[in-house]
């Protein structure tokens, strides 16, 4: 029998507005590749307004990694570079032409290529940078190796897209893309499945360790797998993607071309048709939520509640996020606030009689039902958090920049997308994500 790891510590968020299990065909107008998107990268461009580019075409590279390129998804013209302060570049957007013209890489079969050869295909084809690696969550470097990949299937995020229905009818790619990563290292490629979720889709896939969990969120991220299967020690590198991903590039092996669709999710309460749509990385939701949202203040919401970034009506999905949360954004005063019983708001706490409706579903908005207050200690985050770590202790030495308690308490095993559910109940309101951020950014640029 296949050995489950069981994740106890954790909490789900039911929300309403769970995708329909449909895939529309959207071919968008607009899209966009945002170098805000890449941790660490400092753009250089290679395009300007109004230059024409295809489908693997380079629009900028790292300033100081020169051969990492970044290109566009589709083909089409260059329509703004879009900058903020200081100059920063924050969006590169592409008006489509229709056409999906592409680069040609040339096709490859990964088992029979080297090494090097396969990190020039991706690192030239601007793929690479689906490949990130822990610690520090930044585009791995293709000049080391790392001691193993880890691949979550799953994401038990609220709302999260079913990746399986993505996969499904294209397992000979996906097949393609594991056999790449095999060659990437020389330790294991975890392939990390949800227990009784359409595992059989994964079952014949070669060349990798399958392993199946169970339990609540946040059993479907990367960090918590890795702290059950091989925990990161100071020195220590882990690459991870995800399935998405790996299509991507095995269709690069299988074909030569970059092919930039992806399948998203617009999910969300105030989605009148939640259900899939697939179009091109960074593509504008103007078309996705024109139509198919009420006439509510909306939060619009690059990736998911909990982690995703706050985007414009007319904005660009981020380049790793595979969703779309659309719920109501929450600038009303309510009366007596938390003193009035209520089944209707979520509640972790039992402030509210809803805790007695475990499954109940909500549509909760943007309201932080009060302002920062002093930070205190509750024994609330240890309930939720499933890594043998204390999370107070650890967010409290990120907020003093202490790096050697930072790493004593185990910095290196985390991001900052660990933490969401604590920010979630923190009755101080601290931006705690923010923080480890930070914290991870400081030790990133001590150690380098």
């Amino acid at each position: 029998m296949d050995k489950i790891i069981k994740i106890k510590k954790g909490l789900n968020i039911n929300l309403v507005g769970e995708a329909e299990h449909v895939v529309e065909h959207h071919e968008p107008q607009y899209c966009a590749i945002k170098p805000t998107d890449f941790i660490g990268i400092y753009p250089k461009l290679h395009v300007e307004e109004g230059d024409k580019v295809k489908a693997g075409s380079i629009l900028f590279h790292d300033k100081y990694r020169e051969d990492l390129f970044f290109t566009a998804p589709t083909s089409g013209t260059i329509k703004a570079i879009i900058r903020g302060e200081k100059r920063q570049l924050k969006e590169i957007v592409i008006e489509t032409d229709g056409r999906d013209d592409k680069i040609d890489f040339g096709k490859g079969d990964p088992l029979r290529m080297s090494r090097e050869e396969i990190t020039s295909k991706l690192v030239q084809s601007g793929i690479w940078a689906m490949i990130r690696q822990r610690p520090y969550s930044i585009i791995a470097n293709p000049l080391e190796k790392p001691k193993c990949i880890v691949i979550s299937t799953f994401d038990t995020a609220p709302l999260a897209p079913d990746n399986t229905l993505i996969i499904k009818n294209k397992q000979n790619i996906f097949q393609k893309g594991i056999d790449v990563l095999t060659r990437l290292t020389d330790g294991k490629v975890h392939l990390n499945v949800r227990h009784g979720d359409n595992s059989d889709i994964f079952t014949n896939i070669k060349g990798v360790n399958i392993n199946y969990f169970t339990g609540p969120h946040p059993a479907g991220n990367v960090s918590t797998q890795i702290n059950r299967l091989d925990p990161i020690n100071k020195g220590e590198i882990i690459w991870y993607c995800y399935p998405q991903d790996i299509l991507t590039i095995g269709e690069l092996f299988e074909t030569g071309y970059y092919n930039g669709e992806r399948v998203f999710a617009l999910t969300g309460s105030e989605v009148l048709h939640p259900h899939y749509y697939q179009s091109i990385i960074g593509t504008c939701i103007s078309d996705l939520v024109n139509n198919n949202t009420g006439d509510k203040e909306n939060r619009y919401i690059s990736g998911n509640v909990l982690t995703g970034k706050k985007i414009d009506r007319d904005g660009f999905i981020s380049f790793y996020d595979n969703a779309v949360t659309v719920i109501p954004e929450g600038r009303h005063h309510e009366l007596f606030g938390w003193l009035a019983p209520n089944i209707n708001k979520f509640s972790f706490s039992h402030t509210f009689l809803s805790y007695l409706f475990p499954k109940r579903k909500y549509v909760l908005d943007t309201n932080m039902h009060g302002g920062v207050r002093p930070y205190i200690m509750t024994g609330e985050f240890e309930k939720i958090f499933p890594f043998d770590i204390f999370p107070l202790q650890l967010i409290k030495a990120c907020i003093i920049k202490d790096i050697d308690l930072m790493e004593n308490l185990g910095i290196y095993e985390v991001d900052e997308e660990d933490f969401a559910l604590c920010e979630v109940i923190d009755p101080s309101k601290t931006p705690i994500q923010k923080i480890i951020r930070e914290g991870i950014d400081l030790i990133h640029k001590e150690m380098n």
